[in-house]
């Protein structure tokens, strides 16, 4: 048998399964367990947050004649034969289907009953792909249907979607999944593969994964391919293409003891190895992020920052008070950056730039401050 995706074998069977979303989860189930089901639903937000896999268990959950606390049994009849052939549960994806007489099509089919349970449930994955035309077309239907009819609209673009479309449903806003979630979720799946693990590789991935949870696991299938049956904090470095910490945390020393030449050199030293001046700087960034929350955040810091603990203290050692301007002048200045990195023939020199800019502004508000002090000695 051929090898199955992590997101695809760890997709939600039921809502218990679904993380990050427990606000929505428990309207939906209160919903199903008192039989008010609305006619068209609209679920959106960012990419891999749960949108489609709560839309397929809300569409068996519908019709399933025993529902376990709001989640479809798998057992009765109604949900063995949706199962094995699904024909009261469609799914459309509007990228591809997206013109007139796709919907005009499935006008006509929405008159027509369920073949097994209670509802026909559309779900229509990315909407705000829809022309005009189609959403002109959708209007109606999505507007007074048939009573065993269904809309689940998905989408990761509200804004594009119709003032027509979006009063017309009734709309749950999919939230980012956090790190400590991520985490969890991950440990569950690597102990179930007998699959050992650092808990610093752990924390990096999830971090990664931006609140995803299909690009966190796609991330972790990346670093299971790579590591074998042990996934370490250096292999997820390594795939991931993250600079090492060291390497960024000797750049920073050099910034705060106001010595250019020896940040230059240091930072070409990183290009030369073939690293991208665009993950470079984020590098950076992410980097002197941390060091902020540890000058802010002071004893819960720990909880903020993914790195290890020999790392950790000598960041601790960097985020002191006095330098704190520093701090915040590295971060907005690579910041300001990250688009024409993307865009210019030189990344390198931009980078560069980026780094003398930083210095140069952090000397003079330096001499500034001194001036100040002098003069209020005066």
């Amino acid at each position: 048998m051929s090898y199955l995706a992590l997101y695809r074998r760890y997709r939600p069977n039921n809502f218990n399964d679904v993380i990050g979303q427990e606000k929505i989860i428990k309207t939906l189930i209160n919903q199903i367990n008192s039989d008010k089901i609305s006619h068209a639903y609209l679920f959106c937000g960012s990419r891999g947050t749960g949108k489609t896999s709560t839309a397929k268990i809300f569409a068996k959950a519908i019709n399933c004649r025993n529902p376990q606390n709001g989640s479809p049994c798998y057992e009765c009849e109604v949900c063995k034969k949706q199962e094995q052939s699904n024909l009261d549960i469609f799914e459309i994806d509007a990228a591809s289907n997206n013109g007139v007489d796709e919907i005009r099509d499935l006008r006509e089919k929405v008159k027509y009953p369920p073949m097994n349970g209670k509802y026909k449930v559309y779900i229509i994955d990315e909407v705000h792909m829809l022309s005009p035309g189609a959403f002109n077309a959708l209007l109606k239907t999505l507007e007074e249907p048939p009573k065993h009819v269904v809309f689940v609209l998905a989408t990761t673009e509200v804004h594009k979607l119709p003032a027509t479309i979006l009063s017309r449903c009734i709309r749950f806003d999919f939230s980012l999944v956090g790190v400590k979630e991520l985490s969890e979720l991950l440990v569950k799946i690597l102990k179930d593969n007998s699959i050992e693990y650092e808990t610093e590789a752990i924390n990096l991935i999830a971090r990664a994964g931006e609140g995803s949870v299909r690009d966190m696991l796609s991330i972790a299938d990346m670093c299971i391919s790579y590591g074998g049956n042990k996934i370490s904090y250096e292999d997820v470095l390594k795939v991931l293409g993250v600079t090492k910490k060291s390497e960024i945390i000797s750049i920073a020393e050099s910034i705060f003891a106001n010595d250019l030449g020896q940040a230059i050199i240091k930072l070409n030293k990183i290009l030369e190895t073939g690293k991208s001046p665009l993950l470079l700087s984020k590098d950076m960034i992410e980097y002197f992020r941390d060091l902020l929350v540890i000058c802010t955040a002071k004893t819960t810091a720990r909880n903020f920052v993914v790195v290890q603990d020999d790392v950790f203290e000598k960041m601790k050692a960097q985020a002191v008070g006095e330098n704190y301007f520093k701090i915040i002048k590295a971060i907005e200045e690579f910041s300001k950056i990250e688009q024409e990195l993307r865009y210019s023939v030189l990344p390198k020199l931009v980078l560069e730039v980026a780094l003398i800019k930083t210095m140069d502004e952090l000397s003079l508000s330096e001499r500034v401050e001194k001036l100040e002090k002098t003069n209020k000695g005066v």
